[in-house]
């Protein structure tokens, strides 16, 4: 099966082997052979909720098959979310991976992680594909709220967004540059976020309800995983994670806070008119959020960030996770960061990441050739990615926005998707349509969207 490591011409990336095609390739190749056999994987969620997915695989546990089903189960994991993970389908190929995903696994991250989501220990039931339960899926309608005095904010990882917002209009808008990753103090959030909430309240009447986007998991308007406080000590994340409830308290409006992805998805909604909709940010990390074509959210993770998108395995490797080929290292601005050595771009040792991409819009401003170089690996990146979402998503439309796709940069970067996407993956490419706001909703967009989110009290 060595013809499934398929590369794909990428500019500043000649071993990229997007797992899109490796996942075709795999497939095609255990159902040519005669011996396939049936694998289903079921997640299940809070509330017994369950997704499956149902695929082929050959009965051996061999290397190959056992990269396959480790690095679907991954993606299925960050995609969709469960605390309890089924594998129906050949024992040997479910004990590997029971063993993969466990507390001394290669995949002790994604334990872990699981289980702070969904409080309670991730666990592997391997089975047979029958015994897999059915699906059973949630549809949460959220946001659209538009009348009112409201205020919008969007945490990221860099850099906190806030608007103040009337019937729908924003009347305000900031940006201002933080740093919560590496603050032990839960007090420091806190402050940021109270500070913004009085900025953008000055240019409102009054405030009627407050709404927001967050990287990291969200459940309950609690934070449950996220980068945003990884540096907080244990005895004080349960004070940081209830943050937004005591917000909520002090303020006495509703307020309501969802994953910065699915607030995406709903800002294309919102901007676009439009439903079936993948939306991705492309800043700091990478965020993503799905509304399906009847306009309702399913709940599911959209951590992208954290599914595999390439399949070397020399790719570059995410500094939390310690994975390698994962969506961060390909569309964020860690991506850009990455390329810069094979730009032949050389910036100071201790310019911080937003400084390094503002340099490389800077000189693609100029018409550099090697920013340029940069954009068009970070399209082909995204045009794979793409293809392979769809096998995952049914939708329509992918929002493109994020500080990544500002600028002349981004204009290649969607160029670049299109062409992939027209080249190599015809059918997709017929099927979804990559969307995209205008400058100012890219960067700001989220906030203005967040602030529908709540419901005013009548």
């Amino acid at each position: 099966m060595n013809s499934i490591m398929e590369k794909f011409p990428a500019p500043l990336d000649e071993n990229f082997q997007p797992a899109v095609l490796f996942n075709r390739n795999y497939v095609a190749a255990a159902k040519k052979s005669g011996r396939a056999v049936p694998l289903v994987i079921g997640l299940e969620r809070e509330n017994k909720l369950v997704s499956r997915f149902e695929t082929a695989v050959m009965p051996d546990a061999d290397a190959v098959t056992l990269r396959y089903v480790e690095r679907l189960v991954k993606f299925l994991l960050w995609a969709w979310g469960g605390g309890k993970l089924y594998i129906g389908g050949p024992k040997k190929i479910g004990m590997a991976i029971a063993k993969i995903y466990s507390p001394r696994g290669a995949r002790k991250f994604d334990f872990e992680m699981m289980t702070l989501a969904y409080a309670k220990k991730f666990s592997v039931v391997v089975t047979t594909p029958e015994k897999v339960p059915v699906a059973k899926e949630s549809k949460i309608a959220a946001g659209g709220h538009l009348k009112g005095c409201r205020i919008g904010f969007d945490l990221g990882a860099s850099d906190y967004k806030f608007s103040a917002v009337i019937d729908g209009n924003a009347v305000y808008t900031d940006e201002v540059p933080w740093d919560p990753k590496t603050q032990a103090n839960p007090e420091y959030h806190y402050h940021h976020i109270v500070s913004g909430l009085h900025r953008a309240a000055a240019y409102l009447p009054r405030v009627d309800a407050i709404g927001g986007s967050s990287a990291g998991i969200i459940v309950d308007n609690e934070i449950r995983v996220a980068s945003l406080l990884r540096a907080i000590p244990k005895k004080d994340f349960p004070r940081a994670a209830k943050v937004f409830k005591r917000i909520q308290r002090e303020w006495n409006v509703p307020v309501q806070v969802m994953n910065d992805g699915d607030v995406t998805a709903l800002a294309g909604a919102l901007s676009l008119g439009a439903s079936g909709m993948l939306g991705i940010a492309m800043g700091s990390s990478q965020a993503a959020g799905f509304m399906d074509k009847h306009g309702r959210i399913p709940g599911w993770l959209n951590e992208l960030a954290f599914v595999p998108v390439d399949m070397n395995p020399e790719a570059a490797e995410d500094e939390w996770s310690r994975d390698r080929g994962t969506g961060v290292m390909y569309f964020s601005q860690q991506a850009v960061n990455k390329l810069l050595r094979a730009a032949k771009i050389t910036l100071p040792e201790k310019m911080g990441l937003p400084e390094r991409l503002k340099e490389v819009q800077n000189l693609m401003a100029k018409g550099d050739d090697r920013a340029a170089r940069i954009y068009e690996t970070v399209g082909i990146y995204l045009g794979c990615a793409l293809a392979q979402y769809t096998e995952f998503y049914d939708y329509q439309s992918a929002l493109i926005l994020g500080r990544v796709t500002t600028g002349k940069g981004g204009d290649i970067v969607i160029a670049k998707a299109h062409e992939v996407l027209k080249k190599h993956f015809p059918e997709v490419a017929r099927k979804i349509e990559i969307r995209v706001p205008d400058e100012k909703s890219r960067r700001v967009g989220q906030a203005v969207a967040a602030a529908s989110l709540p419901a005013i009290r009548k």
